[in-house]
């Protein structure tokens, strides 16, 4: 099994920026894929940005394409997702994801590792 806990979130106004962290733990596979995903209630969960673990591929939703950048520091186990340029569309709670994926699946797998999330909020 593996734990991920996330952090970063906090509360800032449109057209700023936060840096989410994800610290990962325990069987943690090299070749796992990892990915943030938000989600807000009543709202299907949407993934955001994933590494595919094969290959270090990165994949993007077109949402955040050009605003949101995605890495991984392996040595720390750690995940990254920097967010600029925030719109009160982005608020959600994210959390991050690792597990097996499928190599065209990457924001879209079901994965069984998840973190319990932190929430952002841009205001207007």
């Amino acid at each position: 099994q593996v734990q991920l806990k996330e952090s970063g979130g906090g509360s800032v106004q449109a057209g700023g920026s936060l840096r989410l962290s994800c610290v990962a733990s325990g069987n943690m596979m090299s070749s796992f894929c990892m990915a943030w995903f938000r989600q807000t209630p009543g709202k299907a969960r949407e993934g955001v940005a994933g590494i595919r673990g094969v290959d270090g591929v990165i994949f993007y939703a077109d949402s955040v394409k050009g605003r949101f950048t995605i890495s991984k520091d392996s040595a720390k186990n750690t995940l990254y997702l920097q967010m600029n340029n925030l719109t009160p569309e982005d608020t959600a709670n994210y959390y991050c994801a690792a597990d097996w994926c499928w190599p065209d699946q990457v924001l879209t797998a079901d994965y069984q590792n998840l973190g319990q999330g932190t929430q952002v909020t841009v205001s207007s």
